[in-house]
């Protein structure tokens, strides 16, 4: 697999949102000080970091998420 590849079958019910979710796991990682493979290839990397960084994408994206229902109803 090349760089950006998945083997996950999920997929996004919004494709164009696979950039931006991109940027968003390398700012998470830089914020972390974790230094993502530049092949793309997560497979080296400790599940510690990977959880982490995916933990924390979850937290932003919820935190995103909030914030506009918040928007909505006032």
């Amino acid at each position: 697999m090349g760089a950006g590849q998945s083997r996950s079958s999920n997929q996004l019910v919004v494709p164009q949102a696979n950039a931006a979710l991109d940027q968003l796991k390398y700012e998470v990682a830089q914020e972390l000080g974790i230094a993502i493979p530049q092949d793309g290839y997560f497979g080296h990397m400790a599940t510690r970091d990977t959880g982490a960084i995916g933990g924390h994408i979850t937290r932003r994206l919820v935190q995103i998420a909030e914030q506009s229902l918040a928007g909505q109803f006032k």
